[in-house]
């Protein structure tokens, strides 16, 4: 009843939501106000616990789904732009928050908690709300969704940060340092495990895993991370983004995120109509002033802080405002870390509602902020003295050959060398702790009659066997530290000391883990130790050759991580090339599939002036399974072509705008629906005693289907066929043509 109570509610107000042109969250989340606890005119939900429990399904599959639109490497490509607009917004907006709550007399947990929650803007708000504008191609779009990934993440960390301090009670650095130590240990050897070992099953069993196995399959790997997160003191929505962001990586990731879609907005209703309900009038009514205040703080904190970001970034005043207008709302983490306080009970009740009411509000504003750019922007244009304005307009990109050969080559060379050393270290630690918690149970159950140094002998030469190959490959070179290092030899021979260090360096770290593994399973000495990890360090130079089949593992890993741009390059080769050979420069590849209702279709390319109108140039056209490359301008468009343009952001929706408007509207026309008529054939009508071609039908779009005759059909009758009187006809046609033949 309850699950009827609640799907009915949200379908009617999204319906409402949708026919107002708002964004179905509202919709969503004034459901679950009717239906809720506090709000008694309606049918009210009668089991709150259970909702609650349909709720963290929710939550659960919106970060999963969250994940699966995440990209580490996508991440990495953010650019520097997106990296200065998310960190200062964040952190100005935590610092306001604070002061904000601490001003109103809250505690300071409460506080902290405030200034989380008010930093983060909402993906799900934005994207929906470009989506409707057509705002994706502008120049600004890049630097706004790379800020909500970025966004994200944060949100992602400060969750588990938050829940530490709230049950600690306890805000020593020490322990933050820890806590960021062990979640970031846990990020890496998640995401390693992940990416050798998901995509190699999933490439095995591509053969059977249609849409409904691989639903299932990628539906059991979230709640599977998410009971291996709550398992090891992280929250289920970190274990939720982390498998949705691994299988991301996957080739499969695209048709996964389609399929969890549907799914997705199931729960997600229910999740945020849970949020409604959680709305009190009372509340809001005694803490109006609360609420008017923080969505003021909300939006001119979030558009001063992201546009801000933006002009120190160097991208202009008119991004700038685009970009801090666009961000100015508060988020779904807003109430899902407000959820959290209010659970852990470092938050009193009132605040949850509180913000809710700011987050409706500010969700309802956002649209009209967008659209309040393009006038702001003239404004301040007007307003803002030439001198300042000279300052804010965009930097020029710095010339990438500027850069020295040889501090390219060191950068190369320390970031992989770094890297190298973080992620085996990761994998050596947790062959360490795995061992410490089920190998030695395990031994004491098998030889329980042994004695205790002979088990640990066994014990040590099983862990060090089992990390040797990870020491190796943390010692050896990979392929960038070594094409790195002869340029930076040839460069200058001096350089040889800094990597000869490098490489010494690597090798203390190895003896140090093997030193470390030793002293806590074995009562030595510090100078008898020294024996076996001299032993240890000389097998694993002697064995390199024996070794070298470990490298395969690298290499797998390597290829599933890039699996996915290789099946790319192969799919969209123009576009791939483009973007590995321009990146950092505002020039894009379009695509746009010729609707057969376009005015181009049939003309030729320089009859439809599209590079006069618009500056892109055509480089491709696929045509079924035939391309077309860089065509001429006498070449014809066709219905369904896919044409594949390349040009600037600003000139790309240009072009989309100018196909867009191509499509003819067509006007519907009763003369011309298509009908069925039948009619009895008597002596005496037009039709008896005649055969069908004496009527040539088609030529006036009509067609017979079939005549009965004494209770047998005769369908598709060939145009010989001779009608008798006694016939039932059935007519295909139009109302035109049924004129015609006065049927």
């Amino acid at each position: 009843m309850d699950l009827a109570v609640i799907l009915i509610s949200a379908g009617v107000f999204t319906l409402i939501s949708k026919a107002l042109k708002q964004p179905l969250i509202l919709g969503y989340i004034l459901a679950g106000f009717l239906v809720g606890p506090k709000f008694v005119l309606f049918p009210t939900v009668t089991s709150v616990s259970s909702v609650e429990q349909w709720s963290e399904i929710g939550m659960i599959f919106l970060m999963f789904a969250l994940g699966l639109e995440f990209s580490f490497k996508g991440l990495l490509k953010a650019g520097s732009a997106a990296l200065i607009t998310a960190g200062l917004k964040f952190v100005g907006m935590f610092l306001t928050g604070v002061m904000v709550g601490t001003a109103l007399g809250w505690s300071t947990m409460e506080s902290i908690f405030l200034g989380g929650l008010l930093s983060m803007a909402s993906t799900t708000v934005v994207i929906k709300a470009y989506d409707e504008m057509n705002l994706k191609t502008r120049p600004f779009a890049p630097i706004v969704f790379g800020t909500l990934v970025l966004e994200d993440l944060i949100a992602i960390l400060l969750m588990v940060l938050l829940s530490t301090m709230a049950v600690s009670h306890n805000f020593a650095g020490s322990e933050m340092i820890m806590n960021l130590a062990k979640l970031a240990f846990f990020l890496i050897l998640w995401f390693l495990t992940g990416i050798y070992v998901i995509p190699s099953a999933l490439k095995q069993a591509r053969k059977y895993l249609n849409d409904e196995i691989l639903l299932i399959v990628s539906i059991g790997l979230c709640f599977g991370m998410v009971y291996l997160a709550t398992y090891v003191g992280f929250s289920s929505a970190l274990g939720a983004f982390m498998m949705g962001s691994i299988l991301a990586e996957t080739i499969e990731g695209e048709r996964i995120e389609k399929l969890v879609l549907n799914i997705k907005n199931l729960f997600g209703a229910i999740f945020f109509v849970s949020v409604g309900m959680m709305i009190d009038p009372g509340v809001i009514a005694e803490h109006w002033a609360v609420i008017l205040l923080l969505t003021v703080v909300v939006i001119a904190g979030h558009f001063f802080f992201a546009s801000a970001g933006v002009i120190f970034a160097g991208k202009g005043l008119t991004n700038a405002v685009n970009a801090g207008l666009s961000l100015s709302q508060l988020g779904e983490f807003a109430f899902i870390i407000a959820s959290l306080g209010t659970s852990l009970g470092v938050m009193r009740d009132f605040i949850y509602p509180v913000v809710i009411a700011v987050t409706v509000i500010t969700t309802f504003t956002t649209p009209y902020m967008i659209k309040l750019a393009d006038p702001l922007t003239r404004l301040l244009y007007e307003k803002i003295p030439p001198k300042i304005l000279e300052m804010m307009e965009p930097k020029e990109e710095i010339d990438r050959s500027s850069t020295s050969v040889e501090s390219k080559a060191w950068k190369k060379l320390l970031r992989s060398y770094f890297l190298r050393i973080v992620t085996y270290g990761v994998v050596i630690i947790a062959i360490n702790i795995a061992s410490e918690n089920y190998l030695k149970d395990i031994l004491h159950e098998l030889t329980p009659n042994w004695k205790d140094g002979w088990r640990n002998l066994v014990y040590l030469v099983t862990v060090i066997t089992m990390m040797l190959p990870f020491l190796f490959m943390m010692t050896n070179n990979s392929a960038t530290i070594s094409a790195n290092a002869k340029v930076l030899l040839k460069q200058k021979r001096s350089n040889m000391w800094i990597i000869t260090s490098l490489m010494l360096i690597r090798l203390l770290v190895a003896m140090g883990i093997i030193t470390t593994v030793i002293l806590d399973n074995a009562d030595l000495s510090y100078w008898t130790i020294l024996v076996p990890v001299i032993f240890g360090v000389i097998f694993i130079s002697a064995a390199r050759k024996p070794m070298q089949r470990f490298i395969s593992i690298e290499k797998r890993f390597f290829n599933n991580l890039n699996a996915k741009e290789t099946q790319e390059r192969i799919m969209s080769p123009v576009k791939t090339t483009v973007r590995d050979n321009l990146a950092g420069y505002d020039v894009q590849i379009g695509s746009v599939v010729l609707s057969p209702d376009s005015t181009l279709a049939g003309k030729q390319i320089k009859q439809t002036v599209i590079r006069r109108k618009t500056g892109v140039n055509i480089i491709k056209i696929v045509r079924g399974s035939h391309s077309i490359i860089v065509p001429s301008g006498n070449e014809f468009l066709y219905p369904d072509d896919k044409i594949i343009v390349v040009g600037s952001t600003e000139q790309l929706a240009l072009f989309h705008d100018m196909v867009e408007k191509s499509v003819r509207k067509g006007e519907e026309n009763d003369n011309y629906k298509f009908e069925i008529r039948k009619i009895y054939v008597e002596e005496g009508s037009v039709f008896a005693h005649r055969v069908l071609s004496d009527f040539d039908m088609r030529a006036h779009n009509c067609t017979v289907i079939s005549i009965l005759r004494n209770g047998e059909a005769y369908t598709n009758p060939d145009s010989d066929f001779e009608i008798l009187p006694g016939d039932n006809i059935w007519f295909a046609g139009t109302a035109e043509s049924f004129k015609h033949y006065a049927i």
